[in-house]
C-alpha cells in the first residue's frame, strides 16, 4: 500500500512564475490532445491511442515525462467514459480546461531530486519545509498549487514492509451520524464539531464580495483568494479532526465495525452539505489505512436496518429521524437509537470474522445508566492534543 508526504514548499518570485507558466503550458497541452482526439474521432471513428497522444505531446516545453502523463491522462479519460457507460454508469465526457482547473504537475520517475532543497526540473532547487522523514522508496512526485496560492510537494512512497503490531485491546462497533460524529458500542460518543458552520458567515460575506466584482478584474482575483484562503481553513480544521479521531480509535481498539454508507448518494437526498462537512468516506479511508499499522482490523458491514432492528431481541421497532430514543416493546430494551445501532453494527462485524458479541442486558427505562447514555456529549474541541470521552 503506497503512502503519500505532503510538504510546503515556498518557491522564489521567479521559480513561482515559471511554475505557473508551466501550469498553463500543461492546460494547453490537455486541449489540444482532446481537441486532437474529438477531430480524429470524427474523421475515421476510432479515437488515437494513447502512443499517438504520447508523440503528439512531444516539445510542448514540458518536462518529458510529464508531458506523457498528461497524454495518459486524456487517453484514460476517454475510454473510461465508454467503459462506465457500458456498465449502465452515467458520465460525460472530458471538459476543456481554463487554467482555474489545472492545479498539477506530476513526475513519475525521474527530474526530481530531495536534499535540504527539492531539486526539480527546470525550477532549480525550491525551498521546502520537510517536517518528518520520508520512509520508503519514492515512486513520484506532484507539484500541486492550491486555490489559496499555496504550493505543495506531494511524495508518492512505497514503504518498507513491517511486521503488524499485535493489539488486544477491545472490540468496537462505529456508528456515524450528524447530530453526533460518532457514537460508540460501548456509550462513549464523538461530538460533530460542524466545521462549515464555524465559518459560514464569514464565508458568506466574503462570497457576497465576489459576487459584485467585475470578471477578469485584479479586484475580483483577490476575492476569489479570499474566498479560496476560508475554504482551505475549513478543510484543514476538518482533515486535523479526523486525523485526530481515527489515530485514537485504531490505537485504542483491535476491532472496528462501521457501515460501509453511500454517502456521495446520500448527500444528494437529504442533508448534503452537513454530509460533506462531516467528511464519513475520508474517515472511513483513514482508520483504513491506520489500522494496518497499529495492529487494529476495520470491517465494513451492511447498514441495512442498524437502526430499526432491536439489539437484543433482534425485533424491528420502526422509528423516524425525530424518534432518538430506541424502546422495544418486545423485551423491554431502552436505549439511546446510535448506541442500539454501534451495537448492531459491532454484531455483524464480529459475524463476518465468526465470531458472537456477549449477550447483552436490557436497560429499562428510568435506569441511572440510561439516563447517562441519552445525555448529549459535548463537541470536541480541534486543537485539543489528545481525545477524552
Amino acid at each position: 500500500m503506497q503512502r503519500t508526504f505532503k510538504f510546503r514548499l515556498y518557491p522564489s518570485r521567479s521559480q513561482e512564475k515559471q511554475m505557473k507558466e508551466h501550469l498553463r503550458m500543461a492546460k494547453d497541452l490537455q486541449n489540444k490532445l482532446l481537441t486532437y482526439s474529438i477531430e480524429n474521432y470524427s474523421k475515421t471513428g476510432k479515437f488515437p491511442s494513447k502512443f499517438d497522444l504520447q508523440r503528439l505531446a512531444k516539445g510542448e516545453g514540458l518536462y518529458s515525462q510529464t508531458q506523457q502523463t498528461i497524454a495518459h491522462k486524456v487517453s484514460d479519460s476517454i475510454f473510461r467514459v465508454f467503459k462506465l457507460r457500458k456498465k449502465g454508469i452515467k458520465c460525460g465526457f472530458p471538459r476543456f480546461k481554463s487554467i482555474d482547473r489545472v492545479k498539477s504537475l506530476l513526475y513519475p520517475q525521474f527530474g526530481f531530486k530531495l536534499g535540504n532543497k527539492l531539486k526539480v526540473t527546470p525550477f532549480g532547487e525550491i525551498s521546502i519545509k520537510q517536517h518528518r522523514n520520508i520512509e520508503g522508496k519514492v515512486k513520484t512526485l506532484t507539484l500541486k498549487r492550491e486555490p489559496s496560492g499555496k504550493w505543495f510537494a506531494i511524495f508518492c512512497v512505497e514503504p518498507e514492509r513491517k511486521e503488524p503490531k499485535t493489539n488486544h485491546r477491545e472490540k468496537i462497533g462505529l456508528d456515524l451520524g450528524l447530530k453526533t460524529f460518532a457514537t460508540l458500542s460501548n456509550g462513549d460518543r464523538i461530538g460533530n464539531p460542524r466545521h462549515l458552520k464555524r465559518y459560514e458567515n464569514r464565508l458568506a460575506s466574503y462570497q457576497q464580495i465576489l459576487s459584485k466584482k467585475k470578471k477578469g478584474s485584479n479586484n475580483r482575483n483577490k476575492a476569489k483568494l479570499n474566498v479560496a484562503r476560508i475554504y482551505e481553513k475549513i478543510s484543514n480544521a476538518r482533515s486535523d479532526f479526523l486525523h485526530k479521531v481515527s489515530t485514537q480509535l485504531v490505537n485504542d481498539y483491535s476491532f472496528i465495525a462501521l457501515e460501509k454508507l453511500a454517502s456521495r448518494e446520500m448527500s444528494k437526498k437529504r442533508f448534503g452539505k452537513q454530509i460533506n462537512d462531516a467528511g464519513w468516506n475520508m474517515f472511513a479511508n483513514m482508520l483504513r489505512y491506520k489500522a494496518e499499522e497499529a495492529g487494529c482490523k476495520v470491517i465494513f458491514v451492511d447498514p441495512k436496518n442498524t437502526t430499526q432492528m432491536c439489539s437484543c431481541c433482534h425485533q424491528m421497532v420502526e422509528k423516524d429521524l425525530l424518534d432518538r430514543i430506541h424502546d422495544c416493546p418486545s423485551c423491554g430494551l431502552v436505549i439511546d437509537r446510535d448506541h442500539n445501532a454501534a451495537i448492531n453494527i459491532l454484531n455483524r462485524g464480529l459475524r463476518q470474522i465468526g465470531q458472537e458479541l456477549p449477550e447483552f442486558k436490557p436497560l429499562r427505562e428510568g435506569t441511572d445508566t440510561d439516563k447517562k447514555l441519552c445525555q448529549q456529549v459535548p463537541l470536541m474541541k480541534e486543537e485539543a492534543t489528545c481525545l477524552s470521552w
